[in-house]
């Protein structure tokens, strides 16, 4: 019964609970919600609304008895539903919504349809109208947010992504649903809408129907002046109302909104409220029932019961009600069919008309440092006391990263937390915080968060039409426009974007207020390090930035910034030049560099200008210079000289002396050296304020640039060896990089350009790898082989093993880094001589014998030394150098310096008597092999005495990646070893150099630096006094084959180039060699040389009174004025490479072929070097052969300027010419892989691969296609292709030597359309599969060949195809058809088909098919075909015997396809017969022709070729027999025969001579060409003719001789005549010339012929033989030539359309329109159109049809074109609809009767009767409706 009183109470006074009670759920409960003020808040949109379903309270229960357990769940969005009556507080308001917050922290939406009926109604009207009307407010003038709202649920609805969203009404009549007439009462507060104004005040709906509510002026005066938003009311206004009075039993109530009136209103008995029509918003007085921890419960109105939840009670009282106790409290929901009801007792809620706390505006995405957790509910979250006091819940998947990671103990009351705000739940007054660390740390929040011009990461969202959605953050999603997806247009956006790809935007525009956040991908924006300018006020004149260009006209171009600013480029600023059309130059979407000339904030007018002044920069931006210098000067892989700064422990800081210190770099420590041992002395030798010479700027990314000076990775950028992007990266490819990163799982190595890969441990090394870091230090350089890419990924695999990176001659490679090493090491000791620092320590080399006193012997039985020449330096010998000597302190010795360790200042001595004994020195050899001791082993190398006496040096590891040995492996003092001396001269390194173990002989040339000359006597820098333009003397001290070297006074020594000895040098003599040694010259001082590095120095450098002084003795530089030779910038000869252009022709002179490189190294000038690639030494293969026996040192020779390497200090030339891999072109290539089965892969000129397939290796395939062919050998390529990087080549004679006319057996099959039913063809087999044998016929195109057309015989197991049809193999295929709309080719390897054995062998006895049946149809074949042949053979007989035998006649191999011209010519019958001996006698009658390839040639004029009867291969081959007859009966003729003969021959003859005489004859020689022009000279078909007729016989020059007889024949009137014979000569020249002839008689056509015909020819020409980039180039000629000509428009416009590019071709129209005049616009319109239906896109045409017809309704012409076009491609449909619109045209009546009698035909062809009818009805209509309007 008490749970029926508690769940139904009848009304009465509750007991009340004793006071002990009280108190002690006081003192339990009084800490929970201890707040004692709140702060104002803002707004903020956020749908938190994933709630749990049950939470209960930590704190100890209250009431204790069992029954009192009251379970109150806070509002869940599961738990709303359809009609559900709602309190609400606007959050935000938009145009076309409201954003309404709900209680616990819910969200809704309120469209702009459901505020009320009248408001609807004028939405309505406005979209009818398109008009804005004057009376209709928008919601934010009417709506503002924190005001309180009564709604109802109208759906919930569930997005894709899981989210619910919750839609709402406030439109009174789905409000107030529950009331009716009869129960509205005085006192009831409703919430209503202003539906119209009327004079003497408003009328009000409250959606009762039936009900008028009217609100006097009076009434609504307090209000409208405390709202201050003008002096009326709105339509459409919510208002709360209190009804006043109700009359006529309440069809007309009185309200009231004075806000007194309103906020005292209190929901009473006497209302009559019940649960149907309850609403929210209503404040009643309530009585507490039960008191839990969740909640309270409540009864209300006497008989309603509700509940508060945890979120609602005042926080000032916390939990601290006692049941029977009386409060004031507010609804806030009832649910439609349960109707349970929540309250509030919130004090904002407890006076209608008020509104809640909003949050303070910098609270919202704050960080709270220490929150304290107040309480914690297991299935809903926390509340939290903040820093400020005030309360916060933070949801539970907002307590923890995941579920799992959940901790509930620590959110016991007390603890402490960090938590960030994220959101403000304006109807419980309570911020909403998360305790995620993803949200804390996360950059943006909110919108308000992102600053315009901020770069953030994001991730594809969405790819619409408009653009590309990018999600910044949870909740934050940005749009990229598609003009911003790159800094092209993209057409096809999805193919470089996929949804979740990881992208870099710019903020282009954030507006918070309309929640708009638009990005930008140009990489020229968000890489910008420019200003951001996105207001008018920051746009100082002067400014520099970056824009994008939206709009291009005739008034110049109009330029956007940031936040929507634009300013305007006018014409005169587009260019220093001036510029005619902007929009030709400049294009929508392109990033420009802009200044601002002025700028007029208030106006928002910006004027800006693309001529960037460089006086303006410096003075704007003067701290930003060198930087900006630096971002424009220096490229990856430029050179440049450096002055060390500052020494820092991880490198070194410089400036480049070339900029005079303005551009501040950084060199690692690393980065000084290819080997560890020396950067680490380099850095300790170097010191501030010395310069470093050739340092390579290697990356200038962050914030200075980053120098190398690793010459390995230098030589590999200037020899082209790098890959610029992850694009460029192919497996195989060998790369130089040095070590990034050393990690447990593998090798990080980096690249020049940036591109990173991976080495894992199992490819680092050939040994077994246990721990990384033995093998590779960060930094060190390596070689590494790519193994594989993961484009997806954009990673690299790398293999660092010697064995897969060395070039496989170790011998070369070792000594090659010795080499090195040591070359650095003399540069080391230079740079030490140099500052006059540590003078022993450069003057001690290994090999010096010292006078030496013991200073002390260690333990371990090594000695230490001291003596006068070793001050300061610590002098050590081990127990093994010792010798047997027994040593003392202070006791005298000698002893051999066997190495100096300059880091660490030791010196390594040696007593050994050995190596002390003087021995008389032997003369050594190179690659002489020794016998050698280890006496000493330092980092790099080993120090060893050879058998003769001398030491030597021996490198430790042979290649960059060989770093690690195992102690086994080890070298070991006392060690013998076999050496191989490389270098017999010590020079200054004190040791010879040598490698370890044999070697091959002639494989190693020494590698110099590019750099150096090749001075064999080491020139010593003597301090001179000689400056630029002294006139010198001297003798000539030695002659090499570059250069000369000159003793001068003052013991200065000097250096005379090649190049600077003649004035004209003859090409391949030896100007070095003109001098002799002892010979005396006069020179004049044009430069100097560094001592070291061989480079030249400027007059100011530090060192160039040091340096060895460059000569010249060319007469004209002697005898020329002194001030010239000053001049040096402008010498043509000592000019930078940058300054040599593409295609310039130079002089140079041969230095050495570089084997190891594969190059020819060639100087041109003192300072100018350059390469000649091996592929461009020569077109003849078999110079390329032998190289270097071709080419002798010193060698003048002419070569082709092709570009510079990256470093600009060498020139890339070519011996023969510039190479072109254009499709067509022919080219020279080597083979670097041979693919078995697919083809060859060839290395190209200019560092390009291309491939050939095996079906181009040959024009006859063979068995073993590859046989012919190794690595390495040089091949002669055609180029069949060249997209996307990719190049297809073909090996093929008839594609390399066209003119040659030798028979092709196997002919290019390029499509399915070159195969033909019952065809012969040759292939590869490619595969079998269960369903048949694939074979290869091309490339592109592969046959199949089911199991019964193999063979036939059947064969059960398939193995035994594979046996004998290996993949590969060549075979002779029928075609028996081509099925699938002409896709797949049946073949046959059947022998009946063929004509070849069968593919198995009869030996293996297997059964075949049907074979009783193929006997039978055998018999009934031979039956039907014996009388078929003897008829055949009969007739050649009888036609053989007409034949003639001295005048034959006779045809080439391929005749058939030939132009149609036969050609008569005697032969000897020896000839005749060896030709009969290669020919089959008569083919069988199984045999199909074989597939034959055409030669013929073609005209572009429309001339037919004349159709000559030729004789085929049957009927010439029984001539051939009858022949042989003849002659075996001519031996045994009698006397009275031979005269009957004798008469037979001259009859023949008379009958030839008639035949000659025959008008209709067609010629056959050039004789009787000669005749026929003879007759008709002004005939271009004649002359055409015998053209033809010489290029059949490929005879190239003969044709080009008739052309010009023809032009100089013809009369001059004959314009067209004259016309055909050039384009004749033109298409010659263009199939059989090159480009430079095709020029010349295109030049010379122009004048003699109308020029604009023979433009057009010409681009005819280009587009039938495919030279697409030609043509186009022409085509841009003749619109700038031929601007008025229409016919020019429309030519191009069809190319392109042909070509596919509409675009272009709608941008072609624009421009024709602006070139053309206004009267032709019509039609150049119309022919566009037309052009578009039959090339391009049909509804575009369409378009254009349309305007134009709007425009011009009576242009007659065009609407018949219209017709005519889509009769025949349109629909019916739509041709009808344009013929009831042409029919209800006002035109003259002639013209209607036109169009009514077409559209009457059209009908009849293609309609019904009823539509004919209709027709009739139509045009009878017409004819009434005329006369009608005649009458009056």
């Amino acid at each position: 019964m008490a749970s029926m009183e508690e769940n139904f109470p009848r009304g009465g006074v509750q007991k009340k609970p004793t006071e002990g009670k009280t108190s002690n759920s006081k003192l339990e409960l009084d800490n929970l919600f201890d707040v004692h003020h709140e702060e104002q808040s803002r707004k903020r949109k956020g749908s938190l609304k994933d709630q749990g379903k049950q939470k209960k309270f930590k704190a100890d229960q209250t009431v204790t008895t069992k029954d009192s357990f009251l379970n109150v769940e806070p509002l869940s969005i599961e738990a709303l539903c359809e009609g559900m009556l709602l309190l609400g507080c606007i959050k935000e308001v938009s145009d076309y919504e409201l954003v309404i917050s709900l209680p616990n922290g819910l969200l809704g939406f309120v469209p702009a349809t459901q505020i009320s009926d009248a408001y609807s109604k004028m939405l309505s009207k406005q979209v009818a109208q398109g008009e804005l009307l004057e009376d209709l407010n928008l919601l934010p003038d009417m709506y503002f947010p924190g005001t309180l709202v009564r709604c109802v649920v109208t759906s919930v609805e569930k997005s894709a992504d899981g989210r619910r969203s919750v839609k709402l009404s406030i439109d009174p009549k789905k409000v107030n649903k529950g009331l009716n007439t009869l129960a509205l009462a005085s006192g009831m507060l409703l919430s209503g809408f202003v539906s119209s104004v009327e004079d003497h005040g408003y009328l009000i709906d409250i959606g009762v129907s039936g009900t008028h509510a009217f609100l006097p002026r009076e009434k609504a005066q307090n209000y409208i002046r405390a709202l201050k938003r003008g002096s009326d009311l709105k339509i459409g206004q919510n208002l709360n109302c209190v009804i006043v009075e109700v009359k006529n039993k309440g069809r007309v109530v009185y309200l009231s909104i004075d806000r007194s009136e309103v906020a005292a209103s209190l929901a009473t008995e006497q209302q009559n409220w019940t649960l149907s029509n309850l609403l929210p918003g209503l404040v009643v007085k309530a009585r507490v029932l039960k008191v839990a921890p969740l909640g309270i419960k409540v009864s209300f109105l006497s008989s309603f019961t509700g509940i508060i939840d945890f979120m609602h009670v005042d926080p000032d009282k916390s939990m601290n009600y006692s049941p029977g106790q009386v409060i004031k409290a507010c609804i806030l929901s009832v649910h439609p069919i349960s109707k349970g009801v929540r309250l509030t007792l919130r004090r904002a809620f407890l006076h209608p008309g008020g509104s809640p706390n909003q949050l303070s505006s910098g609270r919202m995405g704050a960080v709270v440092e220490e929150s304290t957790v107040k309480a914690f509910y297991k299935q809903f979250g926390a509340i939290f006391e903040l820093d400020d006091g005030t309360l916060a819940f933070a949801r539970l998947k907002h307590l923890s990263k995941t579920r799992k990671s959940f901790k509930p103990g620590a959110f016991k009351a007390g603890c402490k937390h960090k938590c960030r705000i994220i959101d403000y739940s304006l109807m419980d007054e309570m911020c909403i915080v998360s305790l995620k660390y993803q949200i804390i740390e996360a950059q943006f929040l909110q919108l308000q968060d992102i600053q315009t011009g901020d770069v953030v990461q994001g991730k594809v969202f969405a790819l619409k039409s408009i653009g590309m959605q990018v999600k910044v953050a949870d909740g934050i999603k940005g749009l990229v426009p598609s003009m911003h997806l790159a800094d092209t247009i993209l057409k096809q956006p999805e193919k470089k974007y996929n949804i979740g790809d990881e992208v870099r935007c710019r903020v282009l525009e954030c507006s918070p207020a309309g929640k708009k956040l638009i990005l930008t991908l140009k990489k020229s924006l968000v890489q910008s390090k420019l200003p951001v300018l996105s207001n008018y006020e920051d746009a100082k004149p002067g400014l520099i930035t970056h824009g994008f260009v939206v709009c291009a006209r005739e008034f110049g171009c109009i330029v956007k910034f940031y936040n929507d600013v634009k300013g305007l480029v006018p014409k005169n600023e587009l260019s220093s030049e001036p510029i005619s059309s902007p929009d030709s130059v400049f294009h929508e979407g392109q990033v420009v560099k802009v200044m601002v000339l002025k700028c007029e904030p208030q106006q928002e007018r910006l004027l800006l200008s693309f001529r960037l002044s460089s006086k303006s920069v410096l003075e704007d931006k003067k701290e930003s210079t060198p930087k900006k210098k630096q971002e424009k000067k220096y490229q990856i892989g430029q050179m440049v000289d450096v002055k060390v700064l500052k020494k820092k422990d991880n490198g070194l800081e410089v400036s480049v002396i070339e900029d005079e210190g303005n551009v501040i770099a950084f060199i690692p420590k690393m980065h000084l050296s290819d080997f560890v041992a020396n950067c680490k002395l380099l850095w300790h030798s170097l010191q501030e304020g010395d310069v470093l010479p050739g340092v390579m700027c290697l990356s200038d990314k962050g914030e200075h640039m980053i120098l190398s000076r690793k010459s390995a990775v230098i030589s590999a950028v200037q020899e082209e060896q790098v890959v610029r992007s992850f694009s460029e990266i192919q497996p195989g490819m060998l790369l130089t990089g040095y070590v990034r990163n050393v990690m447990p799982f593998g090798v990080f190595v980096e690249f020049p350009y940036g591109v990173t890969g991976l080495a894992p441990k199992v490819s680092m090394s050939d040994k077994f790898v246990t721990d990384t870091k033995d093998h590779f230090v960060v930094g060190q350089t390596v070689i590494a082989k790519v193994m594989s890419t993961d484009e997806e990924k954009q990673r690299v695999l790398l293999n660092l093993k010697v064995s897969e990176c060395s070039s496989g001659d170790s011998t070369a490679e070792s000594f090659a880094l010795l080499n090195q090493y040591f070359e650095e090491m003399k540069e080391i000791r230079s740079l030490l001589r140099r500052r006059g620092e540590s003078w022993g320590l450069c003057e001690l080399v290994p090999g010096k014998e010292l006078q030496l006193v013991v200073k002390d012997v260690n333990n371990d039985g090594s000695a230490l030394f001291s003596g006068s020449c070793v001050t300061g330096l610590t002098v050590t010998a081990t127990r093994y150098h010792l010798g047997d000597k027994s040593i003392v302190p202070g006791e005298k010795t000698k002893a051999l310096v066997l190495h100096v360790d300059a880091l660490t200042s030791k010196v390594y001595v040696s007593l050994r008597e050995k190596l002390l004994k003087q021995r008389p020195k032997q003369r050594l050899t190179e690659n002489s092999q020794h016998s050698a001791i280890v006496q000493h082993i330092a980092e790099e190398f080993a120090v060893v005495s050879l058998d003769t006496g001398q030491l030597a040096a021996v490198p430790i590891a042979s290649h960059f990646n060989d770093t690690f040995r195992f102690d086994s492996e080890k070298l070991k003092v006392g060690q013998t070893i076999s050496a191989t001396l490389k270098e017999v001269n010590m020079n200054d390194h004190g040791v010879l150099l040598a490698v370890q173990g044999p070697t091959k002989k002639n494989v190693f040339v020494r590698v110099r630096n590019e750099s150096e000359t090749v001075l064999e006597e080491m020139l010593t820098a003597v301090k001179h006094n000689l400056s630029l333009g002294d006139v010198v003397t001297g003798t000539v001290k030695s002659v090499k084959p570059t250069h000369v070297t000159v003793a001068m006074d003052d013991k200065v020594t000097g250096s005379i180039h090649a190049s600077r000895i003649l004035d004209e040098v003859p090409i391949g003599s030896f100007p070095t060699y003109t001098l002799k040694a002892g010979q005396k010259v006069t020179a004049r001082v044009i430069g100097g040389r560094d001592v070291n590095t061989h480079r030249y120095l400027p007059i100011t450098h530090p060192h160039f009174t040091q340096s060895i002084p460059e000569l010249s003795i060319r007469p004209s530089e002697i005898e020329g004025e002194f001030m010239t030779i000053l001049n040096h910038e402008e010498d043509s000869a000592l000019k930078k490479p940058g300054l040599y252009h593409v295609g310039q022709t130079v002089t140079c002179f041969v230095k050495k072929y570089n084997i190891l490189k594969n190059w020819l190294e060639v100087e041109v000038a003192p300072d100018v070097r350059g390469r000649v690639p091996h592929l461009l030494l020569s077109l003849n293969t078999k110079v390329l052969k032998h190289p270097e026996k071709n080419f002798k040192n010193g060698q003048a020779i002419s070569a082709t300027v092709t570009g510079t390497d990256v470093t600009e200090r060498n020139l890339c030339l070519s011996l023969t010419g510039i190479p072109s891999l254009e499709q067509g072109a022919i080219t020279l290539g080597m083979v670097t892989n041979l693919m078995p089965h697919t083809g060859l892969t060839i290395a190209l000129p200019g560092g390009k691969i291309g491939r050939v397939s095996i079906f181009h290796l040959n024009d006859t395939y063979t068995e073993n296609p590859l046989g012919d062919f190794k690595v390495g050998k040089i091949v002669r390529c055609y180029i069949l292709s060249n997209e996307n990087g990719k190049i297809q080549l073909s090996l093929r004679q008839s594609r390399l030597n066209q003119k040659s006319n030798s028979k092709v057996e196997d002919v290019e099959i390029t499509c399915v359309k070159d195969v033909k039913k019952g065809q012969l063809v040759r292939g590869y087999v490619k595969s079998i599969t269960p369903s048949g044998v694939f074979f290869g016929l091309s490339t592109s195109v592969t046959g199949h060949i089911l199991f019964q057309n193999v063979s036939p015989y059947f064969v059960q197991k398939h193995s035994l195809y594979e046996k004998y049809l290996p993949e590969g193999k060549l075979l002779t295929a029928k075609v028996l058809g081509v099925t699938g709309k002409g896709k797949h080719i049946e073949l046959s390897l059947l022998p009946e088909d063929t004509g070849m054995p069968s593919i198995l062998p009869e030996s293996l006895g297997l059964p075949r098919y049907d074979a009783e049946e193929e006997k039978r149809e055998a018999e009934d074949r031979e039956k039907r075909e014996e009388p078929k042949l003897k008829m055949k053979r009969r007739r050649t007989n009888s036609e053989s015997k007409q034949e003639t035998k001295p005048k034959k006649r006779k045809i080439c191999p391929g005749d058939e396809n030939d132009s149609g011209i036969e050609v008569y010519y005697r032969e000897e019958d020896d000839q005749e017969e060896e030709a009969d001996k290669k020919k089959p006698k008569i083919r069988k009658p199984a045999e199909a022709p074989r597939l034959q390839v055409s030669m013929g040639f073609t005209w572009d004029e429309d001339i037919n070729a004349m159709n000559v009867p030729v004789l085929n291969q049957k009927e010439e081959s029984s001539e051939s027999e009858e022949e042989e007859d003849l002659q075996s009966k001519l031996k045994k003729q009698t006397k009275k025969e031979k005269e009957l003969e004798k008469q037979k021959k001259e009859k023949e003859l008379c009958k030839l001579e008639a035949a000659l005489m025959d008008p209709s004859r067609q010629p056959q020689s050039a004789d009787d060409f000669d005749r026929l022009v003879l007759s008709s000279p002004n005939s271009s078909i004649l002359w055409l003719q015998y053209m033809a007729f010489h290029l059949q016989a490929t005879e190239i020059e003969k044709a080009r001789a008739v052309a010009e007889r023809a032009l100089k024949t013809i009369c001059f009137r004959e314009e067209q005549e004259k016309l055909n014979v050039w384009v004749a000569l033109l298409n010659l020249e263009n199939m059989y010339g090159s480009e430079e002839t095709l020029m010349k008689i295109f030049e010379r056509a122009v004048q003699y012929n109308e020029p604009l015909k023979v433009f057009q020819h010409l681009c005819d020409i280009y587009a039938n033989s495919e030279k697409y980039k030609q043509a186009e180039e022409l085509y841009h000629t003749m619109l700038k030539r031929f601007r008025q000509e229409k016919s020019v428009w429309l030519k191009y416009a069809a190319f392109l359309l042909k070509r596919g590019q509409t675009e272009a071709t709608h941008r072609l129209l624009e421009r024709a329109l602006k070139a053309l005049p206004t009267k032709e616009h019509v039609d150049v319109i119309s022919r566009f159109a037309q052009l578009e239906f039959r090339f391009g896109d049909p509804q575009h045409a369409k378009a254009l049809f349309e305007s134009t017809l709007n425009t011009y309704p009576k242009r007659t012409d065009i609407w018949n074109i219209y017709m005519d076009i889509m009769i025949k491609h349109g629909s019916q449909k739509e041709v009808r609809d344009i013929f009831e619109r042409v029919i209800h045209l006002s035109l003259a009546p002639k013209k209607m009767k036109f169009f009514f009698k077409r559209y009457l035909d059209y009908e009849k062809k293609y309609g019904t009767t009823e539509s004919v009818l209709a027709v009739k009805r139509a045009a009878v209509e017409y004819v009434e409706t005329r006369s009608s309007h005649a009458d009056t």
